[in-house]
C-alpha cells in the first residue's frame, strides 16, 4: 500500500508538471512548492502564489551530480568532492546557468542547484527529466514551515496537486544550507 501512494503520487506530480501546474511536495529538507523549472508561466505561478518580489531566484533541485552538466556551463569539479563531504543538504549558487526559465536566476545569471538524495524527489526527478523548483511553502515574509501540518491553507489551495506521501511524519526539516563555489573555497550564504 504505501509503495502504491508512492508511485500514485508521483503519476500525479507528472501529469501536473507536465502541463505547467504547481504542486506541494516533501522535499529532502521542508515541504515545498514546485514546478518544471524550465516552463516561465509555471515559475511565475508559484511568485504569484507566495507573493513574491520576482527580482528574488528561487532554487531547483535535480536527481543526481550528471544533471548540473546540463543546466551549468563548465561546472568546477571540486564542487562535487566538496558536496560528497556534506552531510546536510546543500544548495550550491552556479553561474553560468542554462535552460531554466529566466526567472529562476539570480540578477547576475546565477542559480541555486541542489542535487536532491530525498527518495521521492529524486524518483520524480528521475521521471519527469527535467529540473523541478523548490521553495518552501509559505507565503513570502512567513516562516517556512517544518513540517506538512504547519502548512497554511491558502498555499495548499493555491496549487494543483499535494502529493500524500510522507504528509503524517512530522519530521520538523530545516531548510538547506546555500553556499557559493569561488573556485577554490566555499562562501557560506546561509548556514
Amino acid at each position: 500500500m504505501v509503495l502504491n501512494n508512492f508511485e500514485s503520487d508521483i503519476q500525479e506530480c507528472l501529469t501536473v508538471l507536465n502541463s505547467g501546474g504547481l504542486i506541494l511536495y516533501p522535499t529532502d529538507t521542508v515541504w515545498g512548492i514546485g514546478c518544471d523549472a524550465t516552463n516561465p508561466m509555471a515559475v511565475q505561478n508559484i511568485f504569484d502564489l507566495k507573493q513574491r518580489a520576482d527580482h528574488k531566484a528561487l532554487l531547483v533541485l535535480v536527481a543526481e551530480k550528471q544533471d548540473i552538466f546540463k543546466y551549468v556551463a563548465a561546472p568546477d569539479m571540486a564542487i562535487f568532492n566538496y558536496l560528497d563531504s556534506c552531510e546536510q543538504p546543500t544548495t550550491v549558487i552556479y553561474d553560468q546557468v542554462m535552460g531554466l526559465a529566466g526567472a529562476i536566476l539570480g540578477q547576475d545569471g546565477s542559480a541555486g542547484i541542489r542535487i536532491c538524495k530525498d527518495p521521492f524527489c529524486n524518483q520524480l526527478i528521475k521521471e519527469f527529466k527535467k529540473p523541478i523548483v523548490s521553495t518552501s511553502a509559505n507565503v513570502s515574509g512567513s516562516p517556512t514551515p517544518l513540517s506538512f501540518s504547519a502548512i497554511e491553507a491558502p498555499i495548499v489551495r493555491g496549487v494543483d496537486y499535494v502529493v500524500k506521501w510522507n504528509q503524517h511524519l512530522e519530521k520538523n526539516g530545516q531548510p538547506s544550507r546555500i553556499v557559493r563555489w569561488n573556485g577554490s573555497h566555499i562562501e557560506v550564504l546561509r548556514p
